[in-house]
């Protein structure tokens, strides 16, 4: 094993704890920064390229008929592929943390659909689920397993948010385990069924899985419940036959106690586990070597890299695995005593430079990484960790075009990120999707008064109906602000009447009025 510092790295403030990396075509993509996405990225998605020792982040692209993918933060992810002998794959994505910390539900297929010497682009797509479909979480994994020519995806652990139901204002933002349960899940027709098995009785998170064939392993893991790290190590087996699916579990010897544990796969059975918490307070510095053959699994402890007084010393750490059997790994900045909100980073290679070649890895790892994020609200877990799966990884294209965040314009005052108003509420912190239309920006029109400005359509109270006919329609729009100023211009002034004389009222006739004498003589004269 070899480790070595990353001397210089661009943008460090964006790979905080929770972050995954995503290999796709020999290329590996950072995925899940802390803060919703800025204009220079709006996917949120970036190009790692690592040479002499430098760190060089390119944004990446999504197609037009993507769905919106928030960066999640201790997501559940793994590689599937449509066939076994397929080259191209696809990642899903499950779970994790929004940047407003919320827990997300939905479950994600990202496939790279183009790929140019400048420019890489993504394919998202939101797939609805149906039947016991898993609660939010994070900290959980997710393998997809092979049996009788079908495959599966298997979901298991994680934290949640304590139920509406059960929070007090003191433990609001408390989170609890997740039921012990196992959920099958057929991505393709969006269909969950749910298992609970008598072995596995405590909640676990920030665990390895590690998926071969139709057996799924599960090692470590910490348990909010107990306050405890699992030394079980647990067997899954999973039939899928034409009727119902049988799913068995059975716990064997040898395991380990130990949470937030990065596995890097270094040959077709042989696995190296590296890092993790022995408690809430003391790393593991010890790494383990994993062999997998015929349905039999060995771990035995391996010769460990000369770690350094800043590695050794620091109260947490975190990574996450780049393929090929190197490892990502960072420490707090705090522990240099330089910028506290810089991390440092260190790559662990666990393969001597001659094996360090092209290679299929058919084997699945799903494991759980470091540390307290200083940003929740939550006490300090052994770590808050995500989930990756290991593929073939390099960096031979040389990008020039990077993203540099320092370059970037104080999008607080320009761009889409403008206060259009006084009762303006588009933060780029907290800001999401509003209208079916938006994808990673708010949608703005332009108001028309005087030279023109931009406004936020949600400020305005428009509805979607409204802003798809003001686009589509040729005619001016004026903001809240400026509606009345332009009805008084278009008004016309008004126009004095003319005056014309009132008619004369019709005079009444004027009636006598008779006594009763003078009526009884008119009345005998006319009948004389």
């Amino acid at each position: 094993m070899s480790l070595q510092m990353v001397s210089t790295i661009n943008n460090a403030s964006l790979l905080q704890p929770g972050f995954s990396l995503l290999n796709f075509d020999g290329h590996l993509f950072f995925f899940g920064q802390k803060g919703w996405p800025k204009r220079s990225c709006p996917t949120g998605v970036f190009l790692l390229d690592i040479k002499q020792n430098e760190l060089k982040m390119k944004p990446a692209f999504f197609s037009k008929d993507s769905c919106y993918l928030p960066p999640l933060r201790y997501p559940a992810l793994c590689t599937v592929r449509s066939d076994a002998r397929a080259d191209e794959y696809q990642y899903i994505i499950h779970g994790g943390k929004t940047p407003n910390n919320d827990l997300s539900d939905k479950i994600y297929l990202m496939s790279l659909v183009s790929k140019t010497s400048k420019k890489m682009t993504f394919q998202c797509i939101e797939k609805d689920l149906g039947g016991d479909v898993p609660e939010a979480r994070y900290g959980h994994t997710i393998n997809v397993v092979h049996s009788r020519g079908k495959s599966m995806s298997v979901l298991f652990g994680g934290r949640s948010y304590t139920p509406l139901a059960q929070r007090t204002t003191e433990k609001w933002n408390s989170v609890v385990d997740c039921l012990p349960s196992v959920f099958l899940i057929d991505v393709e027709f969006g269909c969950c069924t749910s298992y609970i098995l008598p072995e596995l009785q405590d909640g676990l998170s920030f665990h390895v899985s590690i998926a071969r064939g139709d057996t799924i392993y599960i090692l470590g893991g910490h348990s909010l419940q107990n306050n405890t790290r699992s030394p079980n190590l647990y067997k899954l087996k999973i039939d899928l036959p034409l009727g119902s699916p049988a799913v068995t579990c059975t716990i064997l010897p040898g395991g380990i106690s130990v949470s937030s544990a990065i596995v890097t796969q270094i040959s077709d059975t042989e696995f190296v586990l590296v890092g993790g918490y022995h408690s809430d307070s003391q790393k593991r510095l010890v790494c383990n070597t994993i062999v997998l053959e015929d349905s039999k699994i060995e771990i035995v402890e391996s010769v460990s890299p000369e770690w350094t007084p800043d590695i050794k010393h620091c109260r947490t750490w975190f990574g996450c695995d780049m393929g090929k059997g190197s490892v990502l790994l960072g420490i707090p900045g705090a522990t240099k005593q330089i910028i506290p909100d810089a991390n440092y980073f260190y790559i662990l290679r666990c393969k001597g430079a001659e094996e360090d070649k092209e290679e299929e890895l058919i084997t699945q790892i799903c494991s759980q990484t470091s540390s307290e994020d200083p940003g929740d609200s939550t006490p300090f877990e052994d770590s808050e960790e995500f989930c990756f799966s290991a593929e073939a990884s390099s960096f031979d294209a040389d990008y020039a075009d990077t993203y540099n965040e320092d370059d970037e314009e104080d999008e607080s005052e320009t761009g889409y990120w403008i206060t259009c108003c006084a009762s303006c509420s588009i933060d780029i912190n907290t800001w999401v999707p509003f209208y079916s239309t938006e994808l990673n920006k708010p949608a703005m029109i332009l108001c028309s008064s005087g030279a023109g400005h931009w406004v936020h359509a949600q400020c305005m109270d428009l509805s979607e109906t409204m802003l798809l006919h003001l686009s589509e329609a040729n005619v001016k729009y004026f903001c809240n602000k400026h509606i009345d100023l332009n009805k008084g211009l278009q008004t016309p002034q008004k126009v004095m009447c003319l005056k014309k004389p009132p008619m004369k009222p019709l005079r009444k006739k004027k009636t006598m009025k008779l006594s009763t004498s003078t009526k009884k003589s008119f009345l005998r004269r006319l009948f004389e």
